[in-house]
């Protein structure tokens, strides 16, 4: 490889993705670039790392890897699922990779998953590169939209019994996707007894997206809870995620007959019990940095 792909850095003759958070740099060793573009929105990678195999890499940010993407995507999709009596309706803004829509899609009482993603590019990609997160084949109850996440809440028919906030990190075209008028469009979406879920940032390193995600939720819905991941590839490695609901909250028995690698009801569970130093972290009087 001669030309040094974009966001990519050569050290001893070995290309190096590095993580760039204030005051701390984070690098992921590369051994081969499988795909390659700059879609209208961003760029968009799919290359081989020694840690954590194949991953999908959006503006120099990992956002999924085959070793342990499972993780997220299964604690977004099966927490809401869980939590929710039956949900035959569900929206997914973002989640190109299709990771949370095939944890979603699980669930035979669901009926149709309507997912909206802003970049083709990052779908298609991950249907060719990362079988192992999008699946194989599109299940006919899956539904994309290739368009603008709060666009598409302005202007769409509900009522949804789950939505899950599946955005990249609030930069770029994703920014949106953290603010509060999105978050009082999909209120609108919502049936009477549904209930919401966004990725949350990290409570270390971004704890004001945490209490802006929090603030916007809390006057919104009577249920907002916070709950915790532990996601290798994502700087900190500790993750968050909150539930925003009008009805529901408590964690169901998992169907045993889901198959799942990390999410158990008794995961599910315990990632709602907080500990005193995140909840310092995201509440709003919290430290900023």
């Amino acid at each position: 490889m001669n030309r040094l792909p974009k966001h990519l850095t050569r050290l001893g003759g070995e290309l190096w993705l590095t993580d760039d958070e204030p005051g701390l740099l984070t690098s992921v060793r590369i051994t081969d670039v499988l795909f390659e573009a700059q879609s209208p929105f961003q760029h968009v990678m799919i290359a081989d790392t020694v840690p954590f195999g194949r991953a999908l890499i959006l503006d120099g940010i990992i956002q999924t890897t085959v070793a342990e993407g499972f993780i997220y995507n299964e604690m977004i999709a099966h927490v809401p699922l869980s939590v929710h009596p039956r949900a035959e309706r569900v929206l997914i803004i973002g989640g190109g990779d299709l990771g949370a829509a095939r944890e979603v899609l699980k669930y035979p009482f669901v009926r149709s998953v309507d997912l909206v993603e802003i970049d083709q590019t990052v779908v298609e990609a991950s249907r060719r590169y990362l079988p192992e997160i999008a699946g194989e084949a599109l299940d006919p109850r899956l539904r994309l939209h290739f368009e603008d996440g709060a666009r598409f809440a302005a202007r769409a028919d509900g009522p949804y019994d789950v939505i899950i906030v599946d955005a990249a990190d609030p930069i770029g075209p994703a920014t949106v996707l953290f603010e509060s008028p999105f978050y009082e469009a999909l209120a609108r979406l919502l049936a009477e007894d549904g209930l919401l879920v966004a990725q949350t940032d990290s409570p270390f390193h971004h704890p004001e997206t945490a209490r802006r995600t929090l603030r916007a939720l809390e006057a919104l819905f009577p249920i907002v809870r916070p709950y915790l991941a532990v996601v290798p590839s994502y700087p900190s490695g500790l993750w968050l995620f909150t539930l925003a609901s009008r009805r529901y909250e408590a964690v169901r028995p998992l169907d045993p007959g889901i198959r799942t690698r990390y999410a158990t009801t008794d995961v599910m569970r315990a990632a709602f019990a907080l500990p005193p130093y995140v909840v310092e972290r995201i509440r709003p009087e919290g430290p900023s940095g």
